[in-house]
This record gives structure tokens, sequence and C-alpha cells, in this order.
């Protein structure tokens, strides 16, 4: 399983971006995808999930109302649009799969944790870095 991130980069605050999120080899029905961030210095958080079968959508509460995450299913591709961004958005962006009912990656997005586990290996990541 690999897990191929982009979309990431500089912008100002009030601004937007839209990540993507390519999974190699691999399809994401029966899993949830996850989007995590890491800022330097920090510890890696959870900020939004979805469910491949229903769509259902968790996001951490520093996001809620500004980011977005949505999965193509026919492209085997998700993506977390990105609006009103703060500085405090900077930061690496990973995405994470587990499989459903995906309690481990949903409660990590909830707490906006790190997962206890992680059901693929870390990608690259995409820098994200906002500007004030």
């Amino acid at each position: 399983v690999q897990l191929v991130e982009s979309g990431g980069g500089l912008v100002q605050a009030g601004g937007s971006l839209r990540l993507s999120c390519a999974a190699s080899g691999f399809t994401f029905d029966g899993y949830a995808v996850g989007w995590f961030r890491q800022a330097p210095g920090k510890e890696r958080e959870g900020v939004a999930c979805i469910s491949s079968r229903d769509s259902n959508t968790i996001y951490t509460d520093s996001v809620k109302g500004r980011f977005t995450i949505s999965i193509d299913n026919t492209k085997n591709t998700v993506y977390l649009q990105m609006n009103s961004l703060k500085p405090e958005d900077t930061a690496i962006y990973y995405c994470q799969v587990d499989p459903l009912p995906a309690i481990n990656l949903k409660t990590s997005v909830l707490k906006g944790t790190a997962p206890f586990r992680s059901f693929a290996s870390w990608g690259q990541g995409t820098q994200v870095t906002v500007s004030s």
C-alpha cells in the first residue's frame, strides 16, 4: 500500500488549497481515509477523515467549517479542500487509511491526535505553508 499526497504550497492567510491523496496498488473501498498534519516540533495530529462506503465525515474542532474532505471512488482519490487558511495550519499533511469501522483512525481525528497505529506506511506528505 502506497499513499501519495499532493497539492500543498504557499498561500496567504485566508487563502485556499486542495490536497489530494492517491493510493497505489490499493483501493479505498472498505476503508476510512484520514488526513493528518505535523507542524515543526509538534506531534502529528488528526484533521479529517471520511468513510469510503457512506462518505460520513469527521473533523477535528480546529478545522470545522473551514476544511472539507471528500472521496472520488472512480479516481481512488481523497481530497481535502482547505479554505480560510490560518498560519497555524502550516504543517506537512499526510493521509492514512484504516479498515472500516476504522475506530482507531476516527478516534484520532476526533481527538486531534496521531493514530494509535498506522495501517499503511506514511508517505512523504505535502507541505502547506500559510503566511500571515
